[in-house]
């Protein structure tokens, strides 16, 4: 199983001067993927409640202050080599599609072909409000997107006539760098949000779950694959595991480890909420990543 870490992206984690040098030492402490998550505000009086959080504490501190998702990955991209970008998750509805593919595409380009696309569909009903989207047809939207992400990367005049956006025909001289376009994966925990990623994607950004429901859902992706006429074992799982503050290296370890003892392509860790900074959040993941490593 692939290991990766989130970048330093948002709280006291936000620094630019550490996203190029994290990466880099990322990537040379083995690490295979290097993460991203996208929040575009953080509401005095918030319509919604982040999972697991209270009225008086309605979502982590630290979604105060975000970089953008698209901009620290570029970063990355050009202080690295080998390992893959991939958002977790990319709120795909609140950009205008066309322009979402043109950025996707240059990123894939710029990084020669490392770029995964993971999209979801959020769950705070202000981001929507604060971009003129419709909340309550978000799922449509992202079914929509991925039809235009689709058309975008595979067709060389492509125009688009939908619900939602209209494209002209067009030429599409921006090439992805390998046939077909980046893999997508898809976000969500609704039996909706598991049958889309059977039907339409690559494979999962899941979020570390208890087994039983996690292979409930997982189980719901594969039926649904089956049924469109797909192949349900070329999905991919790849679980996020948020790291709570006074987690130590080898808790890390046993729960990666868990994670693929069920069968999981990927994991990645998001130390962000766990320790002060960067260079603290690198340093334990890489002690957690040997520790697994060694067995």
């Amino acid at each position: 199983m692939d290991i990766g870490i989130a970048l330093p992206q948002y709280g006291g984690h936000a620094r630019a001067e550490w996203i190029v040098p994290f990466a880099r030492q990322a990537e040379e402490a083995g690490f295979d993927w290097l993460w991203v998550g996208d929040r575009a505000l953080a509401p005095v009086s918030p319509s919604d409640l982040y999972p697991g959080h209270t009225a008086q504490d309605p979502y982590p501190r630290g979604f105060r202050t975000f970089l953008d998702p698209l901009t620290v990955l570029t970063a990355a991209a050009g202080a690295t080599s080998r390992v893959r970008l991939a958002t977790s998750t990319l709120n795909a509805p609140w950009y205008p599609p066309l322009l979402l593919a043109r950025t996707l595409t240059t990123l894939d380009v710029i990084s020669a072909g490392r770029l995964v696309a993971g999209l979801g569909i959020g769950w705070l009903r202000d981001e929507y409000t604060a971009v003129n989207a419709d909340f309550t047809r978000r799922g449509a939207r992202l079914e929509e997107i991925l039809d235009i992400l689709r058309g975008y990367w595979t067709e060389e005049v492509f125009g688009h006539e939908g619900p939602h956006w209209s494209i002209p025909e067009s030429y599409v001289g921006l090439r992805p760098a390998r046939p077909g376009g980046p893999p997508v994966l898809l976000g969500g925990l609704s039996p909706a949000a598991m049958r889309r990623v059977g039907r339409r994607a690559d494979g999962w950004a899941g979020v570390l779950l208890p087994p039983d429901m996690e292979a409930g859902l997982w189980d719901l992706a594969r039926r649904a694959a089956e049924e469109a006429g797909r192949d349900p074992e070329a999905l991919t799982r790849h679980i996020r595991h948020n790291v709570r503050p006074g987690t130590g290296a080898g808790e890390i370890a046993a729960v990666l480890d868990g994670v693929r003892a069920s069968g999981a392509d990927s994991a990645f860790i998001d130390l962000q909420q766990c320790v002060a900074g960067p260079g603290e959040a690198l340093e334990l993941g890489t002690r957690a990543l040997e520790r697994l490593r060694a067995g």
